[in-house]
């Protein structure tokens, strides 16, 4: 399972108070896309985050422009989506676009983005991941927890610090 081995929670409490932070999500597979929310606003509550800007988009397709253009603003933004294969090549074009887009947009603009974007072979795999109730794992809050914590790590490196501070122990 893609999951195994990941860390229970990577950044402490309250360590992310202070930063922006911007939310974009897909609208297609709504249960999915409600499950992935909810778990990346779960995790920015955790982590002290109180400044969320939240945009809706039409499909994973369109991750990259939203996250491109949200950047300059933010500290971090977490991508969502999903997209489920089905008997066209149209799924491999849309992932490879949207996984290489994204990380042109967290490359170029130095913003950390966390990769929420469920690439799934059926609808039952995406909902084992979004977080709902009877999930195995929790992609939405993953995401999150990925931005805030490569946020916290580069303002770290970049004050000379050594160590982790802003991180759970594992």
């Amino acid at each position: 399972m893609s999951g195994d081995g990941a860390p229970s929670t990577i950044v402490t409490e309250g360590a992310g108070a202070g930063l922006r932070v911007a939310v974009v999500a897909a609208s297609w597979h709504e249960e999915v896309m409600g499950g992935l929310l909810a778990g990346a606003r779960r995790a920015l509550a955790h982590a002290g985050v109180t400044d969320v800007v939240e945009v809706r988009i039409a499909g994973s397709f369109e991750l990259p422009v939203a996250a491109a253009t949200l950047a300059p603003d933010v500290d971090a933004v977490v991508a969502l989506g999903v997209v489920v294969r089905g008997g066209t090549p149209h799924f491999d074009y849309v992932c490879q676009a949207a996984t290489s887009g994204l990380t042109d947009v967290a490359v170029r603009t130095a913003t950390p983005v966390g990769f929420g974007l469920l690439t799934c072979d059926t609808v039952e795999q995406a909902l084992d991941r979004a977080g709902l109730p009877g999930s195995r794992e929790d992609k939405g809050a993953e995401a999150a927890e990925a931005a805030v914590s490569t946020v916290l790590g580069l303002r770290t490196a970049r004050r000379g610090s050594r160590g982790s501070v802003g991180f759970a122990a594992g």
